[in-house]
């Protein structure tokens, strides 16, 4: 790849206990300001994959072929539901709750909505997303080889034309990601992975929302509108609208204590940076 931005605030990352960290910060509109590491290199994203899957749904559901208010899942539960993990749906595919009860972060929610999300358009999960998002954004080196829930890999490179395209839609209509960034089913309580209860547990569609959570993954001095994933293989994306500005991290270091204070450190040094 040709000549990358210097790392700025991104220094920090060299310090990790991980043998591979690729990071990149975006501005909106104007692509990626500062860069650390490989960012071609691949990675297994995790449940960063909901995201990217939850776009190719919100792309299906501008084309007339998936509805947010379709049936789906568990009796009373929509698209809409498993997008916002408030089917009901536990983590392994249990009913736990009826609908809108709480917050329940599920595999198989997403996993559904792939099926759902096949047999409406006609194509493959995996399909739709690389011909309808990934194509069109310029991610050649993202795939999608299984569960819509955690099986895509990718690299810093192309999350970052993402992440892009989530501050400033070409691609989708700006009112779609709005709404996917606005919280759905508002008031519920729940689990956090690795953060424990939090009430509100704010999520929007395929987006997890910082909202008033404490603790958290991204900025504690962040604004509250913050969107993005992470995922336990070391994984996150966060978008800031109010700061105009994106982080893409992507390590080979699983989720586990060594995370909990370094990201939100990292993130709070990336939203100083002028």
């Amino acid at each position: 790849m040709s000549a990358q931005p210097g790392p700025g605030p991104l220094e920090a990352v060299e310090e990790w206990p991980c043998s591979h960290v690729s990071a990149a910060v975006v501005d909106r509109g104007q692509g990626i300001r500062w860069a650390i590491g490989d960012l071609d290199h691949r990675y297994a994203l995790a449940s960063v994959t909901k995201p990217l899957v939850a776009t190719a749904a919100l792309l299906a559901v501008e084309e007339g072929s998936l509805a947010l208010d379709r049936p789906a899942g568990p009796e009373g539960a929509t698209v809409a539901h498993l997008l916002a993990h408030a089917s009901g749906l536990g983590l392994d595919g249990r009913e736990l709750a009826s609908p809108e009860h709480r917050r329940i972060y599920s595999n198989t929610g997403y996993e559904v909505l792939g099926e759902v999300m096949e047999a409406d358009t006609g194509i493959p999960v995996a399909t739709y997303l690389a011909e309808g998002v990934l194509g069109p954004l310029g991610m050649a080196s993202t795939s999608l080889d299984g569960s819509p829930a955690w099986a895509a890999t990718s690299t810093a490179a192309d999350l970052a034309r993402w992440a892009g395209e989530l501050l400033a839609p070409r691609l989708l209509a700006a009112s779609t990601v709005e709404r996917a960034r606005t919280v759905a089913f508002p008031g519920l309580e729940g689990l956090v992975p690795g953060y424990g209860k939090q009430s509100p547990n704010d999520w929007g569609l395929g987006f997890e929302i910082k909202g008033t959570k404490d603790p958290h993954w991204t900025a504690p001095d962040g604004s509250p509108a913050t969107f993005g994933h992470f995922g336990r293989s070391g994984t996150f994306v966060w978008i800031d609208p109010d700061a105009a500005r994106a982080l893409v991290v992507l390590t080979d270091e699983e989720f586990e204590a060594w995370a909990k204070p370094r990201w939100p450190a990292l993130s709070s040094a990336v939203l100083a940076a002028p």
